[in-house]
């Protein structure tokens, strides 16, 4: 096993986790780190240990950051909790005031306690069917253990001052709230309508003959799939994971940012809808669909070292981008990517802020460095998943010695467990948001991704119909990088039977790599039938849809948060550093051939190398990525001032309400559906909006409610999903709900 390297923030600073971990001890834990920031680091561990589930776990990460800042909300003077004593997503948490302990000192241990008990209890119920979860408990109960308290206590009983049971109760009370806010987590979270409309492809079969539609996503075929934690999740072709997930309880994220449409007779409710994605168009041969997939395949010829590019890849050049340098439309994406070299318009810094210096050079071969930037940002075959790299990193800019914790960068310092809650709270909110944003653009576009979209293009030429292989839907041919396999070519065969075929100067792939340890695939000239993206063979490609880019609204919203938390956009010391070992990070071929260190200066540079990684990896196309950066910085500002009104206690229990209450969900149709109305909304109309998008009922709730109740039979309502929407003035909200036989 390649020993994985440190992350290292300037000034140099030994830190105690590397952000690539294999193995966890608690003995690496500093005594000085808040129970807050333990359990966070136990919960990170837990996800490495787990089916690598970017959706699933930014919930996680939400739901356990909840269950830690309302144990340590409930005993200040001014905060306010986020479910206790709240009506959140339709699910009403009860809570009666407490007696509160009188010492300073007391309430600390009292919060500590709270903490730890909610955590405890959260992990190991959201771990319960981890491929890990042995380790998983084993490290929960040493920790629970080491910290003094008693796992058989399992009282709720809170109202007599029990910090022990506040924390059971806070945690039950999740579960429960988790088990009815849209994830499907009783059923393991399985999709309820989604097919895909193409059939799978075997990438290790020559081509695509198997895609029926080239916009939309395909499944790949692989035997045995390894997800991105290393695990085996299952034969055949891996499901689309959490096509539905814009239907789950958001953080932040209000009704006026979705909107409800049917695809295929089932609704999606879409959060931040950007639009469809470029689609191929047959007799268009430069078209943005086009282009876009054509780029990858380019950049699929950077991932060579030997071809001695040489680029600096300090902060003093690359890096620095606005958001007003980013494209508008799907168009302009090409003023903002280098298409043929490499990179975006970045213009670097020209001082580190701190030091009042210019940032130093830091030569290195493209080919080392977009390798790295593939593995590094993909989180590694020991996954925290997209948003637990996030809270790694904040984990990291916390231990840094140059961090003045002050909220915002201003006034005092903030105690050290109540800076790790409410920072927690507040990224693990944008993660969640981010999650149930992208993938719902993800299972509404279904869009396709670039091994099967190239691999489709790759069976003809769109460039000239006197040439061979002309298809109206084919790639259009790039000197030096897309051209026609000549006869006597090396790919066309012993009897040229492959002329006339398509090539690409690319990246090689897993059947050049007999020994990962030793050999690299390198770069050469491939058979557009064998083009694979920058990944193990037995993962290929992750198991949803390209359209949006995850890890880039992951990535920009954690970027901007960072920034908001401490007031600076700039890492502390003006640069964060990663150290690359020679030949001891890659991990499925050789590499790097030299040890460099990955830089940058302001968290949104570390956020924009995320998405120019996801190109270079083979998984995205352009316009995959300027959507997601787009739609994480709107995340992050809604979850920022949102999360600062319960630190500023301005969230009352009737303004969290989000939804009436509507049971029993599912309904029977001998059964009459209710919704419990407890707030005044003029004008106010429910409809009932059936799996093809039509109006099927609507009622006047002012006209037909009684005592706050409005009751809707629904015997003549068909088996099957619907869309409860309720509107009227300054008020709009949707469910989804079944109708059972």
């Amino acid at each position: 096993m390649k020993n994985q390297p440190k992350l290292i923030l300037a000034p140099l600073k030994t830190l105690i986790f590397s952000l690539l971990l294999f193995t966890f001890s608690l003995n690496t834990i500093a005594a000085h780190q808040t129970v807050a920031r333990q359990w966070n680091e136990v919960l990170l561990e837990a996800i490495r240990n787990d089916f690598a589930r970017p959706t699933v776990h930014a919930r996680n990460l939400f739901h356990i950051s909840i269950g830690m800042y309302d144990a340590w909300a409930v005993y200040d003077q001014q905060a306010t909790p986020f479910l206790l004593g709240k009506t959140v997503g339709g699910f009403t948490c009860p809570f009666s005031p407490m007696p509160l302990p009188a010492l300073p000192y007391s309430i600390q241990i009292a919060r500590e306690e709270a903490i730890s008990y909610a955590a405890y209890r959260l992990i190991k119920y959201r771990f319960r069917e981890a491929p890990g979860k042995a380790y998983i408990y084993q490290l929960c109960d040493e920790l629970f253990e080491e910290m003094g308290y008693d796992s058989l206590n399992t009282s709720l009983d809170y109202l007599r001052g029990d910090a022990a049971a506040l924390g059971n109760y806070i945690a039950a009370q999740i579960i429960q709230f988790g088990l009815q806010d849209g994830s499907n987590e009783a059923n393991s979270y399985r999709n309820q309508y989604y097919e895909p409309v193409n059939n799978f492809m075997n990438p290790r079969w020559p081509g695509n003959t198997t895609l029926s539609n080239p916009n939309r996503w395909q499944p790949l075929g692989l035997g045995i799939f390894i997800d991105q934690s290393g695990n085996p999740v299952e034969d055949g072709a891996p499901k689309f994971l959490s096509p539905e997930w814009g239907w789950v309880t958001p953080f932040a994220m209000q009704e006026k940012d979705a909107q409800v449409k049917a695809r295929e007779g089932f609704a999606f409710k879409i959060y931040h809808d950007p639009g469809p994605a470029p689609l191929l168009e047959a007799n268009n041969a430069d078209d943005e669909y086009r282009w876009g997939f054509e780029m990858v395949a380019v950049w699929a010829s950077h991932l060579d070292p030997a071809d001695s590019v040489v680029w600096d890849i300090s902060p003093a050049s690359i890096g620095n981008t606005d958001i007003d340098d980013y494209p508008q439309s799907v168009s302009e994406l090409r003023n903002f990517y280098k298409f043929l070299e490499g990179g975006d318009i970045g213009k670097g810094h020209d001082l580190n802020p701190y030091t009042g210096q210019p940032y130093e050079p830091n030569l290195v071969k493209r080919g080392d460095y977009t390798r790295v930037l593939a593995e590094f940002w993909a989180d590694g075959p020991s996954s925290e998943t997209p948003p637990g790299h996030w809270f790694t990193l904040l984990n990291y800019v916390n231990d840094h010695p140059a961090l003045t914790k002050k909220w915002k960068g201003e006034g005092e310092e903030v105690d050290e467990l109540e800076w790790d809650v409410k920072t927690y709270f507040t990224l693990g909110g944008a993660m969640h948001d981010a999650a149930i944003s992208a993938w719902s653009i993800k299972g509404y576009y279904d869009y396709i991704r670039p091994i099967s979209a190239i691999r489709f293009l790759g069976q003809g030429q769109s460039s000239d119909p006197q040439l061979p292989s002309y298809s109206p839907t084919g790639i259009k041919l790039i000197p030096g990088f897309v051209e026609l396999i000549e006869p006597g070519d090396p790919l066309a065969g012993a009897n040229d039977e492959f002329a006339g075929e398509i090539k690409l100067k690319s990246w090689r792939g897993p059947d050049y790599i007999f020994n990962p340890d030793s050999v690299a695939a390198g770069v050469g000239w491939i058979r557009a039938a064998y083009w694979w993206p920058y990944q193990r063979p037995s993962f290929v490609t992750p198991p949803f849809a390209g359209y949006i880019s995850g890890h880039s609204t992951f990535s920009r919203a954690a970027a901007e948060i960072l920034s908001m938390i401490t007031g600076d956009p700039f890492f502390p010391g003006g640069m964060g550093e990663f150290h690359v070992t020679k030949n001891e990070f890659l991990v499925f071929e050789e590499g790097p051939s030299e040890s460099f260190t990955l830089q940058w200066a302001t968290y949104r540079d570390a956020s924009d190398q995320t998405s120019l990684s996801r190109i270079w990896g083979g998984i995205h196309p352009p316009a995959d990525d300027i959507p997601g950066r787009l739609i994480g910085d709107v995340i992050a500002a809604d979850a920022f001032a949102f999360a600062e009104k319960y630190f500023k206690g301005e969230v009352s229990p009737a303004s969290s309400a989000d939804f009436p209450e509507i049971f029993p969900n599912p309904v029977s149709r001998n059964e009459l559906l209710t919704i419990s109305i407890k707030q005044s909304i003029p004008d106010g109309i429910v409809q009932f909006i059936g799996q093809d998008g039509r109006l099927l009922h609507q009622q006047n709730i002012s006209e037909d409610m009684i005592n706050g109740f409005l009751q809707i039979p629904t015997e003549h309502f068909a088996p099957g999903i619907y869309v409860v929407r309720i509107t009227g003035k300054d008020f709009e909200s949707s469910r989804k709900i079944l109708v059972k036989p």
